[in-house]
């Protein structure tokens, strides 16, 4: 993540106006950062609009609307999720030390306190004690865990566990990945 941002910054600070190049270095970033093609277009359209609509000449400038647009495209009304009467699944990603397993635990107790039969998904297979940590929650949690050994591949755990979940009629999957790689 560290090379995304350094690389909008880069961006901002090395042109001097507001043009296409600008707009297609930036577009080409937000994509490599895995912000989604679909997502990326939003975006920049609005952006774009925005730059045209505000008069907008520095780059600076240009870069609280860009925040703006991306807090605006990851907006998600409070209804837009019906966890307690639908299946759902749910893969936390992100660094480590965050408080991903912590949220999956507390997450997955709260849905089998309310009577949902709930699975976990321990997908980060690479970090040394995520596995077993996760184990603990799930324990905690009254939880169905799926796992595999230290190394595995991370995509063959989430499809076993959601494939155990599904034979199972489980309420809810809650899949640890962990980090971004």
């Amino acid at each position: 993540m560290a090379g995304f941002f350094s690389r909008l910054k880069s961006i901002f600070s090395g042109h001097s106006a507001i043009d296409e190049d600008f707009y297609e270095e930036l577009e080409e970033t937000l994509i490599m950062g895995d912000m989604g093609i679909t997502a990326t277009e939003e975006v920049m359209e609005e952006l774009r609009r925005q730059v045209k609509e505000r008069h907008v000449k520095e780059t600076e400038d240009c870069r609280e609307l860009l925040k703006e647009s991306i807090k605006e495209q990851m907006q998600v009304p409070e209804d837009a999720y019906d966890f307690e009467n639908q299946q759902s699944v749910i893969m936390v990603i992100g660094v480590n030390g965050v408080g991903k397993t912590t949220t999956i635990g507390k997450l997955a107790a709260q849905l089998v306190r309310a009577g949902k039969k709930v699975y976990i998904g321990a997908a980060d297979t690479f970090r040394a004690a995520a596995i077993e940590q996760l184990q603990v929650w799930a324990d905690r949690a009254g939880a169905t865990m799926i796992k595999q050994e230290m190394g595995a591949d991370p995509a063959s755990v989430a499809f076993d566990t959601l494939k155990s979940a599904v034979a199972n009629g489980a309420d809810g999957v809650l899949i640890d990945k962990g980090d971004w790689s």
